[in-house]
């Protein structure tokens, strides 16, 4: 299947259509290589949200800083998902001040469906749609499949599809097997001071 041009193309483990929409957003940052899609250049950003049905081309400024900060309660959320310990209320400060902003309203498409939409008075309607699709994901049990990788230098978003759920590493070649190696010299490090103080 090949994924819409505004997935990441090193994505590897994408999730369903449209929770792909939030893993590709906290992805626009990777961390392992020092990249940020939303940290200084609008045009970019507002590209990028467009190509991804977020934004429409006419709407407002972007405020880059609130959506970074919102990405980052998003990926605090997929630490917890992948195990990591519960989000601080700092970290999901940002996420709670869109909520407390949106304005959302019915509406029927053309199918006749009952859809939630973001209206423009409230919260940007970038970040108010991104809600509803963590609400919706949530509420059909895909959600927990999103996680951020255990490697805290990573922390890239990846769709956990294993058959037990407990995925860890958004790619086992490396970061899982750069875990594994940091965890071995920790162990052979701890068993190495023990014999010299026994």
């Amino acid at each position: 299947m090949a994924l819409p041009a505004w997935v990441p193309t090193s994505e590897t483990k994408p999730a369903p259509y449209p929770l792909l929409v939030v893993q590709s957003f906290v992805n626009t940052r990777e961390a392992d290589i020092g990249a940020d899609l939303l940290w200084d250049d609008e045009v970019a950003a507002r590209a990028w949200l467009g190509d991804a049905g977020l934004v429409d081309p006419d709407a407002p400024e972007i405020d880059l800083a609130e959506a970074r900060a919102f990405r980052e309660s998003i990926r605090a959320l997929l630490v917890h998902n992948g195990g990591g310990p519960r989000p601080t209320a700092a970290e999901l400060g940002a996420m709670e001040r869109v909520a407390a902003r949106c304005r959302l309203r019915p509406a029927v498409d053309g199918r006749g469906r009952v859809e939630l939409e973001a209206t423009p008075a409230g919260a940007p309607a970038p970040l108010a749609r991104l809600l509803l699709i963590i609400r919706d994901a949530q509420q059909d049990g895909t959600w927990e499949r999103l996680k951020a990788c255990r490697n805290d230098e990573c922390r890239w978003a990846f769709y956990d599809r294993s058959h037990a759920a407990r995925g860890a590493w958004c790619d086992m070649a490396v970061c899982g097997n750069r875990m594994k190696n940091r965890s071995l010299r920790s162990r052979r490090a701890g068993a190495g001071r023990e014999a010299s103080q026994g």
